[in-house]
C-alpha cells in the first residue's frame, strides 16, 4: 500500500512538472499552461477575460474575490484562443473600444500582453492590475513597504493615503519615473517567489506624460496584494491621452531572482496578428550628440508626438541613440535633469537611422544668488528626499517651517521643497548687497516644477511687491501629497524696478 501511494504521488509530481504546452478548457475558463519547467498554469475567463487563477509551481496566487484584469475590470468581452506556429498561446480580448492580448511562449513562466483602445475607459485610467494573494506575495520591490498599506489604523488624505504602525503609506509611493522603470515586483523571501511587471521601450510608447512622468506599480492593500501597470491615468496628467497599441509588457513569475525588463525580447509579437504592432524593421532610430547643459547632470533626450513617445539617457559626452521608434515627425527635446533645454524636430523613417544633434543651455545671467540648481526637481531642498515615499505630515519629516534662508551661511535643507500656503510661508531669505550690485533694476526668478489648485508664488522685496502672477495651467490631481512634484514647471520672472534693492545686509 506505501509503495502504491509512493509511486502515484511521483507520478502527480512528475504529470505536473512536465505538463504539455498548450490550451484547454475548463467550464467558463480557457487555461492556458505555458509548459514551462517552474510549471505556470492560467485560467481566463471566457466572458470577461479575468484572469481567475494563477497556478505557478502547482501553487495558486490569483486573489480570489476579484480577478486580474485591464482597468476594473472588462465586465463582458468576447474571448477567444489560438495556438500560433505551435509556440506561442494567444488570448485575445474584445469590447466595442479595446482588445486586449495575453501571450504565453512555450517554456516561459511569463503571461506577455498589450492593449489596444480606440478610447480612454470612463474611470479615466488605462491599466493592468494584477490581484495576487497577500498571504503569500507580501513584500513589495523595489520600495519595499512605503506603499504596503496593509493594517492601516486611519486614513490622512482622501481615501488612498493611510497610517501604518505611525507611518503614512500610499499605492502612490511605489511610483518610478518611466524612464527607469523597468521591473516592479511583489514578492515573499521564504521559499521565494516573485511576480513581476516587465517593460522595455515600447511598453510606454502610447502612454503619456513623457520619461519623468510616475504611477502607481504596487500595493499591498491587506485583502490583496495588487500589481499594476498603468498606461494612462489622470494622476498629476500633463499630456492628452494617447490611443492605440500599449506594450508589450509582461507579468513574469519567478524564483528568487530578479529579473529585467530592460533586455526583454517582444519582436516575436510581429508573428502573432498583433493588432497595432509595428516591427523592428518596420522603424527607425534617432542618434546624435547633445552638447551643454550643465557638468553633473543627466543629459535626457525626450521625443514625442500625438501618437508615441520615446526616451533615452545620453552618455557622458553627451551621444545619444533613440530606441526603436515608429516613423513619423518627432518634438525632440534635451533635458539637463528634468529641466527642458531646449528642443527641435526630428523625422523618423522605417529601417534609416536619423542623425539629429542637438545643443541646449541656460541664459547666461549675473546672479545675486541662486538657491538650487535648474534640474526641474526639487533636488537638495528640505524633505525632497523623503516627499517620494510619505505623505508631507509624516513625523519622519523635518520641520517644514516657515524658514528663512541667509545667503552665504544657510545650507539647501533651509530651502523648503514645497511650500503650503497655511502651513510654512512666507519663505525668508536674507541676503547681503554691494552698492553696485544694488544700484540697479533685477529680476527674481523662482522655477518651479508643480503646483495645485493654482497656487504660485506671490513675492516681497525689501518695501517692494511686484504683481502676483496669473494662476498656472490647472492640473486637476493631488501632487506632493501623493508623491509626485513634476507638473507643467513654470517659471515666474518678478521685475525688481532700480530703488528697490539697498546695500548692506537686508532680509
Amino acid at each position: 500500500m506505501f509503495l502504491q501511494s509512493a509511486l502515484l504521488a511521483t507520478f502527480a509530481f512528475s504529470s505536473s512538472a512536465l505538463a504539455a504546452f498548450g490550451i484547454t478548457t475548463s467550464g467558463n475558463n480557457i487555461v492556458v499552461d505555458a509548459g514551462s519547467d517552474n510549471a505556470l498554469v492560467v485560467s481566463i475567463d471566457k466572458r470577461s477575460c479575468d484572469i481567475k487563477s494563477i497556478l505557478f509551481r502547482g501553487e495558486e496566487f490569483q486573489y480570489q474575490s476579484q480577478g486580474s484584469h485591464i482597468s476594473s475590470g472588462l465586465g463582458s468581452a468576447t474571448v477567444s484562443s489560438i495556438i500560433v506556429n505551435s509556440q506561442y498561446a494567444k488570448v485575445t480580448c474584445k469590447t466595442s473600444t479595446l482588445t486586449h492580448y495575453i501571450v504565453v511562449k512555450s517554456g516561459d513562466p511569463t503571461l506577455y500582453m498589450a492593449t489596444d483602445t480606440t478610447s480612454e475607459p470612463s474611470v479615466g485610467e488605462l491599466r493592468f492590475i494584477a490581484r495576487l494573494q497577500p498571504s503569500k506575495l507580501p513584500l513589495e520591490y523595489p520600495f519595499g513597504s512605503v506603499s504596503t498599506t496593509s493594517g492601516s489604523s486611519s486614513t490622512v488624505e482622501g481615501s488612498d493615503v493611510f497610517v501604518v504602525n505611525g507611518q503614512t503609506r500610499s499605492k502612490f509611493y511605489s511610483s518610478e519615473r518611466f524612464i527607469d522603470d523597468y521591473v516592479h515586483c511583489v514578492y515573499r523571501d521564504s521559499d521565494p517567489i516573485h511576480a513581476c511587471i516587465l517593460l522595455n521601450s515600447y511598453s510606454y510608447e502610447r502612454s503619456s506624460g513623457g520619461p519623468f512622468f510616475r504611477d502607481i506599480n504596487s500595493n499591498n492593500a491587506g485583502d490583496s496584494t495588487n500589481l499594476y501597470f498603468y498606461m494612462n491615468s489622470g494622476h498629476v496628467r500633463t499630456e492628452n491621452y494617447r490611443m492605440g497599441l500599449h506594450g508589450p509588457y509582461a507579468l513574469q513569475f519567478s524564483r528568487s531572482s530578479i529579473p529585467t525588463g530592460k533586455s526583454m525580447d517582444t519582436t516575436f509579437f510581429k508573428d502573432l496578428g498583433i493588432s497595432g504592432y509595428v516591427a523592428p524593421s518596420g522603424r527607425g532610430t534617432v542618434t546624435g550628440t547633445a552638447t551643454g547643459g550643465a557638468s553633473g547632470l543627466q543629459k535626457v533626450l525626450h521625443w514625442y508626438n500625438a501618437n508615441d513617445q520615446y526616451w533615452v539617457y545620453a552618455d557622458s559626452s553627451g551621444k545619444f541613440t533613440s530606441p526603436p521608434m515608429k516613423p513619423g515627425t518627432y518634438t525632440q527635446v534635451f533635458y539637463q535633469g528634468e529641466f527642458k533645454l531646449s528642443s527641435t524636430t526630428a523625422t523618423v523613417t522605417a529601417g534609416k537611422t536619423t542623425t539629429a544633434n542637438i545643443s541646449g543651455s541656460l541664459t547666461s545671467r549675473t546672479s545675486l544668488f541662486k538657491l538650487g540648481e535648474y534640474d526641474g526637481q526639487p533636488t537638495g531642498f528640505r524633505n525632497a528626499d523623503k516627499q517620494l515615499r510619505m505623505h508631507p505630515s509624516d513625523s519622519r519629516m523635518s520641520s517644514w517651517g516657515p524658514l528663512t534662508y541667509i545667503v552665504g551661511s544657510s545650507s539647501l535643507t533651509d530651502v523648503p521643497m514645497a511650500l503650503f500656503k497655511d502651513t510654512n510661508t512666507p519663505f525668508t531669505i536674507k541676503f547681503t548687497l554691494t552698492a553696485a550690485q544694488a544700484s540697479g533694476a533685477a529680476t527674481l526668478r523662482v522655477a518651479t516644477t508643480l503646483s495645485f489648485a493654482g497656487g504660485r508664488p506671490r513675492a516681497v522685496v525689501n518695501s517692494y511687491t511686484p504683481a502676483t502672477p496669473a494662476a498656472p495651467t490647472k492640473i486637476d490631481s493631488r501632487g506632493v501629497t501623493r508623491g509626485a512634484y513634476r507638473g507643467f514647471g513654470e517659471v515666474y520672472d518678478f521685475a525688481i524696478p532700480a530703488g528697490s534693492l539697498v546695500d548692506g545686509w537686508r532680509g
